[in-house]
């Protein structure tokens, strides 16, 4: 974990926090009187994403997702509070998209090359996926929410990989509020939440950028209060096989990595978890179905086509 911090004119100090998770990193940014620890701070927001991890790592064998995967069909597992939460959250977006947001596509993302330990697509594992079943909740997992428990009812991987790193953001923004702070940015690579205005006033400036996979090039700037952004895409987390550049995104109707119009999808919500899951439904339903179930949801998403043409729902 590192630790920045600046003065400034207000007798508030700017702090910059950040530490490994996820693949990844994650950050905090804030301005506090001098009194403020936030070295504990930093300590407790690394606990938080750490707990995140080890709940919800597909890369983790020792994971509570992967305790549930490997679990004989039927038989219930207890599983932690958060991922309980962050299941049923899945099962509801999943169904409020139609199958578009879809976490039993594990072992698709594993023969691809993408799951914990891949490195290369798997020729005789993505074969042998051919025609297997369809993600159906409840026929295919069930969740006891009172007693924290879990079964798999069908042999599908859970993944949820579109939806845990918003989980974690939300879980930074959970911990600085309790150590006091009602004004800070966190965020997960580029999974963001913001509370609060900066001193000055003004809201926090969160990049958005541009979809291209040869630079890091912004494409506008989103001010944030009280919001989280997420954003999908297919130009960054890719394998090459044959020639072609394939996304980490799974399209769980065909079996495979995504391939339609658009190269990325930015979605505004009240959580970042929230955010996080519906980029990816946006992404998986293409740019006309993403645009009219974000416009019929009332989702503020900004769709990007692959031509470079902008959509949005955002007033």
């Amino acid at each position: 974990m590192s630790i920045e911090t600046l003065s400034n004119p207000a007798a508030l100090r700017r702090h910059a926090l950040n530490g490994p998770t996820m693949g990844s990193r994650w950050s905090a940014v804030f301005w506090a009187a001098d009194d403020f620890d936030a070295a504990a701070l930093g300590r407790s927001l690394q606990g938080a994403v750490d707990r995140v991890e080890q709940q919800m790592s597909t890369w983790r064998p020792d994971s509570d997702l992967e305790r549930l995967n490997a679990a004989p069909i039927g038989a219930w597992v207890e599983i932690p509070h958060e991922l309980s939460v962050v299941l049923a959250a899945a099962l509801e977006i999943g169904r409020l998209s139609g199958g578009a947001f879809d976490i039993g596509v594990g072992d698709l993302v594993r023969a691809w090359g993408f799951g914990g330990g891949s490195r290369a697509p798997i020729a005789g594992l993505i074969a042998s996926l051919a025609g297997r079943a369809s993600f159906e909740p409840p026929k295919t997992l069930k969740l006891d929410l009172a007693s924290r428990r879990a079964r798999r009812l069908a042999p599908l991987r859970l993944d949820l990989s579109g939806i845990a790193k918003g989980f974690g953001v939300d879980e930074l923004a959970r911990k600085a509020q309790q150590s006091g702070l009602d004004s800070c940015l966190v965020g997960i690579d580029g999974e963001m939440r913001a509370m609060g205005l900066k001193p000055d006033g003004r809201p926090w400036a969160v990049a958005h950028e541009k979809p291209d996979p040869g630079e890091r090039a912004i494409l506008g700037v989103l001010e944030l209060s009280g919001a989280a952004v997420a954003t999908s895409g297919v130009y960054r987390h890719t394998v090459e096989v044959d020639g072609r550049s394939l996304s980490h995104t799974m399209d769980p109707r065909r079996g495979a990595p995504l391939e339609n119009d658009l190269a990325a999808v930015t979605v505004l919500a009240e959580t970042c978890m929230a955010a996080d899951a519906w980029a990816t439904a946006l992404m998986v339903a293409g740019a006309d179905h993403g645009l009219e179930l974000a416009s019929r949801l009332g989702l503020a998403a900004l769709l990007v086509r692959a031509d470079g043409r902008v959509l949005s729902t955002m007033p």
